[in-house]
């Protein structure tokens, strides 16, 4: 089984670039408090790190 990891929106994506709406999307994320478990793999660690101020990891898996 792959690893995966559980993140969580927690900020909004009003009067942000388009560039981080973009990442949320790409996440799966759209509203706040919503949660996706997506594999742990250095794409989706790239897109977390670059929305941090936005997104949560709530737990690792695997």
């Amino acid at each position: 089984m792959a690893k995966t990891i559980v993140v969580k929106q927690i900020g909004s994506p009003i009067r942000r670039p388009a560039k981080q709406r973009a990442t949320l999307v790409g996440l799966g994320l759209n509203k706040m408090h919503k949660t996706r478990e997506l594999e742990d793999t250095p794409s989706i660690r790239g897109m977390v790190n670059k929305i941090s101020h936005m997104v949560v990891i709530i737990e690792e898996k695997g």
